[in-house]
């Protein structure tokens, strides 16, 4: 495991695209001078900087909630889109477009999350005379229901995890036990269940419809063989509008707690075990990518076995949370890519040109309690310490004095490492936690330092079951003191450590044997 992923491991692939498409060099100047972020948060921060850097003004959008937000602050304008719940505001295709036509705006970026793989909000950016920064409307509606998506994987010849979108009560006497219910439009863990036996079924199916009706405004629901200790590999893709079509390497995303992904890391420890499994899974997923017409950043997701078997679970068509990690290990700014596709320009290299550097690991940071069966933890940041030093990025929307609502999704940031193995990148993402805190709530910073901690995520040895499983052992997950916390309780003890020193000299004097000058510093220090 800590062997390094050389420069040299380039990330060739037989079907790269259309050698017509395969034009290196720059890509030229954009076309645009504003863009919208239809977001929130993190990502709406994160882009804005990208924009910053490349000349191009950014309007940040904000809800009630996020008068105060840090992308507010951020941002070159700001446009005020509704009250608080999202239905009203970030999921309102009419404010955010009303507010693009405000600001004169010549790009809609959608971020991740909300409206970022709604086929319609796409299509009536287009419709409205504004840039979408992404994939096409077909393209989205293609692979944005799961159903369909796996027909077009099926039909580029991507293999496919055995399913059925009809009845699920015939595919489970077929398949056998257990299976997997899945929303059809979903994502995220959401209108998920497993199911281990037919008695349980019926319900399983209408627990995971009404989940899927109240997260995606669609109650369908398909099942899906189970597949039991498997890993979650995904692809990222990216194309251009003149037919080049590249991937940039995997990522592994098996640290999952009840389906949403926890830590991320590139490469995947199975992968770089296996000789030629990356190029295979880049073929896969470039297949699927180019069965729907795909361009701009994109991820084709995999559920893989240890010996090296994978098959196509969905894909998002959007930027991903964690697509920080293959930045680090590409050195490539993937938002300013997604911009120069949007704009018509062509990718920069060929599938050739690609070249993978070292490890890098993400932690999702949350506004919740570990201890506390993770109970949400909204409120005010009292106190903030992010850490810094080499290798080390934090994603983050946060400062001190700003309240974490309640009404959104409790991401706080994202930290993402980066060294020359595996087994660095782990102890550099620990060194990081152990420099992270935020005052006034809790996080989830404890329970990164648990599994970074547990032998069997050192030796890489994962699926989407070991968190669930690790959790069900004893694990301390209390937050550590905070560095004025530790200062303070070290001079206190300093303090007694003295007075009782002292003590024994007024009582016994002729048994003095430690130095004055020891004391004399000791007190100098408390004073």
């Amino acid at each position: 495991m800590g062997q390094p992923f050389q420069a040299a491991n380039s990330l060739s692939a037989s079907s790269a695209g259309p050698k017509a498409g395969l034009q290196g060099g720059s890509p030229g100047p954009t076309s645009f001078s504003k863009i919208l972020i239809a977001n929130r948060g993190e990502i709406s921060l994160r882009i804005i900087r990208t924009l910053r850097e490349m000349g191009i003004r950014s309007v940040a959008v904000y809800s009630d909630a996020d008068r105060a937000a840090l992308h507010v602050r951020k941002a070159d304008e700001a446009a005020h889109i509704g009250p608080a719940p999202s239905s009203e505001s970030y999921l309102n295709i009419e404010r955010i477009l009303d507010a693009a036509r405000k600001h004169s705006v010549d790009a809609i970026h959608p971020g991740y999350g909300f409206l970022s793989e709604n086929a319609a909000f796409a299509q009536a950016c287009e419709d409205a005379g504004f840039v979408f920064i992404g994939p096409s409307p077909r393209s989205i509606a293609l692979m944005g229901s799961k159903t369909e998506a796996r027909r077009v994987a099926q039909s580029g010849g991507a293999p496919i995890v055995p399913g059925s979108d009809s009845d699920p009560v015939a595919f489970a006497r077929e398949a056998g036990f257990p299976i997997m219910l899945k929303a059809v439009a979903g994502g995220g863990g959401k209108g998920m269940r497993r199911v281990d036996r037919m008695e349980d079924l019926q319900s399983a199916y209408d627990a995971a419809s009404s989940e899927a009706e109240r997260a995606f405004g669609d109650g369908r629901v398909y099942a899906e063989k189970l597949i039991e200790n498997a890993r979650h590999i995904e692809i990222q893709v990216f194309g251009d509008q003149h037919g080049q079509l590249v991937h940039l390497g995997e990522r592994e995303c098996s640290v999952q707690r009840r389906h949403q992904k926890v830590i991320e890391e590139s490469p995947s420890a199975l992968v770089s075990a296996m000789p030629g499994m990356r190029e295979r899974m880049g073929e896969a997923a470039l297949k699927a990518a180019r069965a729907a017409g795909y361009y701009n950043a994109g991820t084709v997701e995999f559920l893989a076995d240890n010996s090296g078997n994978f098959y196509f679970l969905e894909m998002n068509t959007r930027l991903q949370v964690e697509h920080p990690v293959t930045e680090l290990v590409t050195g490539l700014d993937m938002v300013r890519l997604q911009i120069e596709v949007a704009a018509g320009a062509h990718l920069p290299f060929t599938q050739e040109q690609i070249a993978l550097l070292g490890a890098a690991m993400e932690c999702r940071i949350y506004a919740e309690d570990p201890a506390n069966n993770f109970f949400p933890s909204p409120g005010r940041i009292e106190q903030l310490s992010e850490p810094a030093g080499p290798g080390v990025r934090v994603d983050s929307g946060i400062y001190p004095g700003w309240t974490v609502p309640l009404e959104y999704d409790p991401m706080l940031s994202k930290l993402i490492v980066w060294s020359d193995t595996r087994e660095h990148a782990v102890e550099r993402m620990l060194r990081a936690l152990g420099e992270y805190h935020v005052g006034g709530i809790r996080s989830n910073i404890p329970l990164f330092r648990a599994i970074l901690n547990d032998p069997a995520f050192r030796a890489g040895d994962l699926h989407t079951a070991y968190l669930d499983q690790l959790l069900q052992t004893k694990l301390d997950l209390n937050p550590a003191p905070s560095p004025e916390i530790a200062r303070i309780a070290a001079l206190v003890a300093l303090k007694n450590a003295a007075l009782k020193n002292a003590k024994a000299e007024q009582t016994e004097p002729a048994a003095q044997s430690h130095s004055r000058w020891l004391a004399a510093g000791r007190e100098e220090l408390l004073h």
